[in-house]
């Protein structure tokens, strides 16, 4: 009897969660995303009344959040572009939805941080917008090295092309043999462009992408070459190989300027960070000492004052050490 009751009981158990398990796979098979997905699909295919009228976008567009709602609202802002562009040319993987996340995420840090100090409110806010500010300037270095790295790429891409066009490959197949055999990141540009170019874009469009994409005067002029050769002829290999003699040529002419100013440089950084180590010092030694910068008013005027006065100097520091060839 008690062998009988609990293989009853086992069998009344593999029954209820396989009775379970069924309801769950015909619930997910019938309203699940996926089915969804394949319902949107077969009625757009069909021509049904309830798509009619809906616009598709056939367009290619980056997305910008994976949540669906949030993408379509970023998409009606500029800035977001603007972000996106950065993170495009910097390479970065990231959405500019998780860019916006870890802004806000540093901000919340650095106000959080500010509160271990009694500073005064507008100093607080001065420390989250410091906070915020930190991942654009982590992404402006990123973009810098990155177009820095293409740029000392482009005399050996120009003159690949030019020994290429040479041994008598056309164009299109130029630029699939250098996304192959060239370093990153310049290759993973031209294996773009190629797949763009193979997928229907015109080589004119595809091309003015890539400029877009990497805002470099000398690819610039090497794209301007490859167009104006294609609408009225030349010899493309010799001007290319003229090209990338003279890209030779500046590049060695900003070495020899970042050289030269190299000591202007230091002293920016060094005069810039001084102000701020000093303080950071007076506070772990003496903070009711530095305290009464922002705890009596003529104190907070002087701090403001020397606020301003420090970023204008590091502005004309700027100026003055950042010469453009």
């Amino acid at each position: 009897m008690d062998a009988l009751f609990y293989a009853f009981v086992v069998f009344l158990f593999a029954a209820v969660i396989l009775g379970v398990e069924g309801a769950y796979l015909w619930w997910v098979g019938k309203h699940g995303a996926a089915a969804r997905r394949v319902a949107r699909r077969l009625q757009v295919m069909s021509g049904s009344p309830g798509r009619s009228g809906e616009r598709i976008s056939i367009l290619k567009q980056r997305p910008y959040s994976r949540n669906a709602a949030f993408d379509r609202l970023l998409h009606r802002f500029n800035l977001a572009h603007r972000i996106d562009a950065l993170l495009v040319q910097a390479g970065a993987t990231t959405t500019v939805g998780q860019f916006l996340a870890f802004s806000g995420g540093c901000m919340a840090a650095a106000l959080l941080l500010s509160l271990a100090w009694p500073l005064p409110p507008a100093a607080r806010l001065v420390i989250a917008l410091l906070g915020a500010s930190l991942p654009w300037i982590l992404l402006r270095r990123a973009r810098q090295r990155r177009l820095i790295r293409i740029e000392q790429q482009l005399p050996d891409a120009a003159d690949f092309i030019a020994r290429a066009l040479r041994a008598g490959h056309s164009f299109s197949n130029v630029l699939q043999i250098v996304g192959n055999e060239l370093a990153e990141p310049l290759s993973g540009e031209f294996r773009i462009a190629r797949e763009e170019i193979n997928y229907g874009v015109p080589m004119n469009e595809a091309l003015h992408a890539m400029a877009a994409r990497i805002p470099l005067t000398d690819l610039r002029y090497l794209i301007i070459a490859v167009l104006i050769q294609r609408e009225s002829g030349g010899n493309l290999a010799e001007i290319l190989g003229n090209i990338s003699g003279i890209i030779r040529a500046r590049l060695k002419l900003v070495a020899h300027v970042r050289v030269l100013s190299a000591e202007g440089r230091m002293s920016a950084v060094i005069l810039s960070a001084l102000p701020f180590a000093v303080l950071g010092v007076m506070l772990a030694t003496n903070p009711q000492y530095v305290s009464l910068l922002w705890t009596e008013p003529q104190g907070q005027r002087m701090l403001w004052q020397s606020l301003g006065m420090l970023v204008v100097g590091v502005i004309w520091l700027r100026k003055i050490i950042r010469i453009r060839i």
